[in-house]
Parts: structure tokens; C-alpha cells; sequence
């Protein structure tokens, strides 16, 4: 393998989508799929997307990211380098808005991220790298993205939830994402009675699986989900160099300044959703809910600085809590040491959406339900006082690996208050 291959293998594996197994374990399935997308782009013209027609404004009126769409296309490598020029880009994304993503039983070929599939080698490019941290380019890639969530909201997206061979209701798509646990609204119905493929992807689950942790003791801190532990932080500084190894967090950044001065030198937790977890997000204490806000922020961007080291991925978290679309749930605990804790869903890459289930002023149990996340990559963090952790219960991530760490669940007991 020459080193240009190295170099691609060793940043693919650790992209968000491989690591959360929404992309293929062996990334020659991705070029098979952009053979596949192209075919289906010659056998017939896909619907007219407004989010799409939007964006060639924009590339024809911004001669900046004009020429930032084009280089990172030229400088993909030739064999990798599918998409020839923006005309094709935007039949792309068209094709890719009005369809449902598929199931495949092989994680080798496991490939639910088209948009993510499409700039794989594109976002590994220097101006591909620029270009998704441009602001207008990524508000008019997300346009796109709500166009596709809204068709993934409807009923037309429900072709993909059979029980064939590709459907996400058959045998291995429920053994893998332990459809058992969750509530099926009528498996006698067609598509077992989801009304759209976002309505699968965050359906609900049965509470006897996931049971609230000491429901009378305020002391206890549950997770807000299901997931798996990327890091935690103590002393997290009010400004700190978010992009750099080290230090992954900066409270100014993740919390857009709110509330700055309660939690500086506080505790930060970061945990990732894979695609077989529960989507929906819960509150890790009781109290009431002070400020709810939705932060939209990059979507397809990770750091660069982290290289070639094995722990990048859990560093692009880091990174990603503090520049990426997120929300902010505040919650005022009443208790004098855990006072304030503030919950923060963030969206990754495809479709980056985060709903809320509660307004501010709103009294919340222990356990009771925040809000979800339609369909694509997620993670979360949650920010702590200083002093109102006195231990946490589940381990630490020792592998620089999220997709290897301990794993969580939603409210269950996470962390001991002082």
C-alpha cells in the first residue's frame, strides 16, 4: 500500500461514521458504493432539491468557495476521486436527499451514511478540510440536510424498514439493534407501524430496560444516554485551545459563554452513540430547566492536529463539543453541591439534528425525557460544577478509542454527587 493509501486507511478509520459503524469496516466498499450512486445517477433524474439548487447559487456567486469545492475535488486522489467536477457533486446530493438509507448485514459493507460516503475523500483534502469550516458553505449543507431529515420524516421513507435481506426489520438488523428492548408499535402492521424511518431510528424504548438508578436519592447522577465513554475532565479551563492534543475542552466554546462563571473549573463527560443505540436523552438529575438552546454549528469537520496519533478520534470529540450544531439543556439541581448541570446533545456529520422534549422553566425528574436525535451521528456531554462530582462509577476510557470504551446506559447510575 503506497504511503497516500496509508495516509487515507489511518484517517478513515478513524472517521466518526467507521468508529460509530454507520460506514463500512473496509473503505473499498465506499468506492463500490460511489460506482453504485453514479449508475443510479445515469438511470434517471432524482427530484428537484431547493436545499441543493441553493447551494450552486452560492458556489456560483462565492468565487472563495468556488474555488475551495473545486480543489478539494481535483485533489482527491485519482482512483478515489469519483466525483469529477460540482455539476456531478450536486446530482449527488440530490439523488442522496430523496432516499432512505439501507441496511447491510456485513459490517465490511455497512454503508448508512451516504453524505458522509460522498465526502469521504473529498473532506480528506486540504480545501476539503477549509471548505467545511467555511460558515455559508456548512448553512447551506445543513438546508440540505433538513431537506433530507424532512423526507426521512415522512411516510415515503419507510421502504427501507422491511424484512428483507437489506430491511432494517429483518432478523440480523434486530439482533444487532436489540429491537427487542424497544417499543414496537404493531409488528403485524406494515413496517411494524413506524410512521417514518426517523420514527425508527428514535423510537422508543421499554423503561423495564432502563430503569432509573436510585430514583430517591439526588446524590446519584444517571446517564442522559445510551453510549459508550469517550473521556472525562476535571478543571476544565473557561478558554482553552479546544483544537489542540490536550486540551479538548473549553466551557466559553461548548456553552456559547452562558453561565461561564459557575462552571469554570468544573467536570466535563463525554460519551458517543453508535447507530444500534437509543437516540432519545434523559435527565441526569432532577430540578429545573433554566435555559434550553440550540447551537448550530459545523457538521462534517474534525481536528486536524491529532494526525497520525491512535487517539484522534477521541480528541475530534473534544473538538466537536465545542464547534459542532449541539443544544443546551441547563438544569438548576436545587442541591447546594451538585447545583447546576448543563446537558449537551451533539449532532455529527449526517443531519445533525437535535430535538428538545422541554422548554425553560420546566420541572424535571431524575430520568425524565430531554429530547432525541433524528436520524445520524451523535454524541454527548454534560458539564458539573467544580466540586459536585465525587466520583464516577463506571471507568474511564484508557484506549483513546470511543468505539472502545466502557460502555453506558440511559439512567443508569453514572457519577456519585459530594
Amino acid at each position: 500500500m503506497s504511503d497516500i493509501e496509508n495516509r487515507l486507511e489511518e484517517r478513515y478509520r478513524r472517521s466518526f461514521g467507521r468508529v460509530a459503524g454507520y460506514l463500512p469496516r473496509n473503505r473499498a466498499a465506499v468506492d463500490a458504493w460511489h460506482e453504485d450512486l453514479k449508475q443510479r445517477m445515469a438511470a434517471g433524474a432524482p427530484r428537484q432539491s431547493p436545499g441543493v439548487e441553493a447551494l450552486k447559487r452560492l458556489i456560483h456567486s462565492d468565487g472563495v468557495i468556488r474555488m475551495y469545492v473545486t480543489q478539494m475535488i481535483e485533489q482527491v486522489d485519482p482512483p478515489h476521486r469519483h466525483i469529477t467536477g460540482i455539476p456531478e457533486l450536486l446530482a449527488a446530493l440530490e439523488h442522496i436527499v430523496s432516499m432512505a438509507p439501507a441496511y447491510n448485514r456485513d459490517p465490511a459493507r455497512q454503508n448508512t451514511f451516504p453524505v458522509s460516503t460522498l465526502f469521504t475523500y473529498m473532506m480528506m483534502t486540504p480545501a476539503g478540510e477549509a471548505i467545511f469550516r467555511n460558515v455559508a458553505f456548512n448553512s447551506a449543507i445543513r438546508v440540505i440536510l433538513q431537506e433530507w431529515c424532512r423526507y426521512l420524516d415522512s411516510p415515503e421513507s419507510r421502504d427501507v424498514l422491511n424484512e428483507g435481506e437489506y430491511g432494517w426489520l429483518s432478523q440480523p438488523a434486530f439482533e444487532q439493534n436489540k429491537l427487542s428492548e424497544f417499543v414496537i408499535p404493531d409488528r403485524s402492521a406494515p413496517h411494524w407501524g413506524f410512521a417514518s424511518f426517523n420514527a425508527y431510528f428514535h423510537r422508543e424504548i421499554n423503561p423495564e430496560y432502563r430503569p432509573v438508578a436510585a430514583p430517591n436519592d439526588p446524590r446519584v447522577i444517571v446517564s442522559p444516554n445510551d453510549g459508550t465513554v469517550v473521556t472525562w475532565r476535571q478543571d476544565v479551563e473557561p478558554s482553552a485551545q479546544f483544537w489542540l492534543k490536550g486540551q479538548p475542552y473549553s466551557l466559553h466554546d461548548m456553552l456559547q459563554g452562558h453561565y461561564l462563571e459557575r462552571f469554570t473549573g468544573g467536570t466535563v463527560f463525554q460519551s458517543f452513540l453508535s447507530g444500534a443505540d437509543y437516540h432519545r436523552w434523559r435527565a441526569p438529575v432532577a430540578g429545573r430547566v433554566e435555559r434550553v438552546e440550540k447551537v448550530d454549528g459545523l457538521m462534517f469537520s474534525d481536528v486536524e492536529s491529532a494526525g497520525v496519533d491512535p487517539t484522534a478520534a477521541t480528541y475530534s470529540q473534544g473538538y466537536e463539543a465545542s464547534v459542532n450544531t449541539r443544544g443546551l439543556v441547563f438544569i438548576e439541581s436545587g442541591d447546594p453541591v451538585i447545583g447546576m448541570v448543563c446537558v449537551i446533545p451533539i449532532g455529527i456529520t449526517e443531519i445533525s439534528s437535535v430535538s428538545f422534549l422541554v422548554s425553560a422553566g420546566q420541572t424535571v425528574e431524575k430520568g425524565g425525557e430531554l429530547g432525541y436525535f433524528s436520524y445520524g451521528g451523535s454524541s454527548m456531554a454534560i458539564v458539573f460544577q467544580r466540586g459536585a462530582i465525587h466520583r464516577f462509577t463506571v471507568p474511564q476510557n484508557t484506549t483513546g478509542n470511543p468505539d472502545n470504551g466502557p460502555p453506558i446506559f440511559v439512567n443508569a447510575q453514572l457519577a456519585v454527587a459530594n
